[in-house]
């Protein structure tokens, strides 16, 4: 009778146990100390992506540390539960960084629109603007949509690799890299982890930046692309990627999380180049990391969490907050990494096409070039692209 009375006690202890640990990824009714945290959901590649959620955290651990806010950072494979029990438990700002937006906005399955049920809690999404009605009324005021102008920054990630690729054999010494030569080098790659706005502005930037250089020196290219690789299995970036570096591709660009690792560890084993995203991972694998694509997350978190401590939400509520070069929030990196694998012979080329960029950049900021903006819902014309073919895109 002891014997069954103690394992009914410990079936109950670990029953309590479990519970507790859903609930916690779920995001349960906080303590009373806890009542003004501030909530973040990390997209599926996870806090320890080195890049976008990392970013984000980073931010809010900088909020913590000027604002003495606390914060909690939930991973979840279901958005919508998670959004509904953090804003019940309480949390009046939760981040969302998952591209999942129907359950929020608009209801799902005819229920009501998460945002509708929790009115004094502000919802915080990314890399799109889904609060937008037809008529371009705003759908509900306590949603925030953060925008990165990161099609300019893949812009001029197209026009550094044709530059790079157009004069490789200047820049670098040919003991330390394998670039296929030619025509047959002159193919370019982009990996997406899904097919949404937030991944395609990325890589319509990026073309129409390739695009652009390639007609300013007269030749052509071959953009082959893949927007389903997902953002976890670098196993798999690493196989993919062999695939496009074997067809002659001698850049590949990823905007795809973890998928992203295993690109550039294939990059440095076929001694060819990527492009990485989100943070600086130029040093990731150093000289084959040819640059990375800046969506620093840290910088709105900060800058609306501020608002949240100040009392000036209603600044920011219902609005598209749209971040852009000069804001820091997006860019590409300063090219000291790759800087420094550039031979004597070559500094002076590497300083035209460091000055190349510099122009861009500049005619980007003027208006005299326009790069489609996929996260704001401006159409995408492959035809326009007089210099690059896109087969499988």
């Amino acid at each position: 009778m002891f014997k069954n009375s103690s394992r009914k006690l410990a079936f109950l202890l670990s029953t309590v146990i479990i519970l507790s640990l859903v609930l916690a990824g779920c995001g349960e009714k906080a303590s009373e100390e806890d009542d003004l945290g501030i909530a973040l959901i990390t997209s599926a590649a996870g806090p320890n992506d080195n890049g976008y959620n990392a970013s984000a955290i980073r931010g809010l651990e900088k909020v913590k540390e000027d604002f003495g806010i606390k914060y909690r950072v939930v991973e979840s494979t279901d958005v919508p539960g998670s959004l509904e029990e953090l804003a019940k438990a309480g949390y009046k700002l939760i981040f969302s960084l998952e591209y999942n937006f129907d359950a929020l906005i608009d209801g799902v399955g005819g229920g009501q629109a998460i945002a509708e049920k929790y009115p004094d809690t502000t919802f915080v999404v990314f890399n799109d603007n889904p609060n937008v009605n037809e008529d371009g009324s705003v759908k509900h005021e306590n949603v925030i949509s953060v925008l990165f102008d990161v099609h300019e920054a893949s812009y001029l990630a197209g026009a550094l690799s044709v530059l790079v690729n157009e004069n490789y054999s200047e820049l670098f010494d040919s003991a330390d890299y394998n670039f296929t030569p030619g025509d047959e080098g002159r193919k370019l790659g982009f990996f997406g982890g899904t097919k949404s706005n937030g991944i395609t502005v990325f890589g319509y930037g990026y073309a129409e930046g390739v695009n652009y250089m390639a007609n300013k020196l007269g030749v052509n290219y071959e953009y082959l692309s893949d927007y389903n690789v997902g953002f976890t299995d670098s196993a798999a970036g690493a196989t993919k990627a062999n695939t496009f570096y074997s067809d002659g591709a001698n850049v590949i660009f990823s905007v795809a999380g973890s998928v992203g690792d295993g690109v550039t560890s294939k990059a440095k084993e076929v001694k060819k180049l990527a492009i990485e995203v989100d943070a600086n991972k130029d040093e990731n694998q150093p000289g084959y990391v040819l640059t990375s694509v800046l969506k620093n997350t840290e910088v709105p978190v900060y800058d609306i969490a501020e608002h949240y401590k100040n009392g000036t939400m209603n600044d920011v509520k219902g609005k598209a907050l749209s971040y852009n070069l000069e804001s820091k929030a997006t860019g590409i990196t300063d090219l000291s990494i790759i800087e420094s694998r550039v031979v004597e012979s070559g500094k002076s080329k590497w300083d035209e096409i460091k000055a190349e960029l510099e122009d861009i950049s500049n005619k980007i900021a003027s208006g005299e070039i326009k790069v489609t903006n996929a996260q704001a819902g401006e159409p995408f014309d492959k035809s326009s692209l007089t210099n690059v073919t896109m087969p499988n895109d």
